[in-house]
């Protein structure tokens, strides 16, 4: 029988954290009094932390599910890959570093009863330093300025969606993509709750700010042409401009004769016009290779080792699947946190 809640957790180099993890996610997710599943999707942590997830799964098999890719994929392939594991009427996802509370699942889970196929989070008294939040406003106004894509927080992970929502998402075969807004493409009833916001204790962010503007080209690119066009209407108006700007420079040769001035505006204009053209050229670039990525038709993440259920899709060959899924199983125990903050 399918559980009712599927809760979907990327873990990459969280060691540290999974202990404080495990002792306030279980808790949180039995209190709701649902049937319930928990997949963590480890991507390619170099750490402790497959050899952690293995020995939460031997703690509570039945309601836990371990799913190790074989090398590094991006933390949005790594949520597609879970979802191919899902079997819940709802699915959350969660980051594993405790910033988002596992107790508001249930803010989220009342949310879809309520009829929403789609619950995006904002978070409350954000704790994150400065330059984060501005810069999560600036990309927001952004993107909200070239797709139809409306996501408040887009860099709060703690969302849920509908089966209806997920298996759309499953069908989907674009190499790189941001996961919450592909899935509110598909949603009819998308809601926004807020929920609260914790400072990260253990660890450090995985997303620096040059990660931060990549995901946000693949948000412009992925999901809206706005780009090309803005430089396409640019190109019109500027071509436009330049031929009124060389009609009245010949009109006024033949009024005042032949002068020097005016150089270094020339070279001003110039300079501006080559800046945009290269601009221009970036923006294709990058719709280049979102197409180069996808007609390539290489797959999005491999899977190594499933624990806890059978093996999806997208896998390696069954011999270098083996390999791996005997080298989680003999991956030693986690080292024993003192209560000091050294390890036995």
């Amino acid at each position: 029988m399918n559980p009712d809640v599927s809760v979907v957790i990327p873990v990459f180099n969280e060691q540290q954290g999974l202990p404080q993890l495990f002792a306030r996610l279980y808790p949180a997710l039995d209190a709701l009094g649902r049937s319930y599943e928990v997949v963590f999707v480890d991507d390619g942590s170099a750490d402790g932390s497959v050899a952690a997830l293995r020995e939460q799964y031997q703690r509570r098999p039945e309601v836990t599910r371990v799913v190790v890719l074989a090398r590094n994929a991006g933390q949005h392939r790594a949520i597609l890959a879970a979802f191919t594991y899902t079997r819940g009427r709802y699915v959350i996802t969660l980051d594993a570093d405790l910033q988002n509370p596992p107790e508001e699942i249930a803010k989220l889970v009342a949310a879809m009863d309520a009829g929403a196929d789609y619950v995006g989070t904002i978070r409350l008294r954000r704790q994150d330093v400065l330059w984060r939040k501005a810069a999560s406003r600036l990309m927001n106004r952004l993107r909200e300025g070239t797709t139809s894509i409306r996501i408040t927080d887009q860099g709060c992970m703690l969302r849920g969606y509908d089966r209806s929502v997920i298996d759309a998402v499953n069908r989907c075969t674009e190499v790189s993509t941001y996961v919450p807004a592909l899935a509110y493409t598909f949603a009819r009833h998308p809601v926004e709750i807020e929920v609260a916001h914790a400072e990260r204790t253990v660890g450090e962010s995985k997303y620096s700010l040059l990660r931060l503007i990549r995901l946000n080209f693949d948000l412009m690119t992925g999901f809206s042409v706005a780009p090309l066009q803005f430089f396409s209407m640019s190109g019109i108006v500027i071509a436009v401009l330049s031929l009124a700007f060389v009609a009245y420079l010949a009109i006024r040769r033949l009024i005042v004769g032949p002068e020097a001035e005016g150089v270094f505006t020339l070279f001003g204009i110039a300079f501006f016009l080559i800046g945009m053209a290269l601009l221009g050229l970036g923006v294709v670039g990058e719709y280049v290779g979102r197409i180069y990525e996808q007609v390539r038709q290489r797959p999005r993440y491999l899977v190594g080792a499933v624990l806890g259920g059978e093996t999806g899709p997208a896998e390696l060959p069954e011999r270098r699947r083996s390999e791996i899924a005997a080298e989680v199983t003999a991956l030693p125990p986690p080292p024993v946190q003192r209560a000091g903050g050294g390890q036995e």
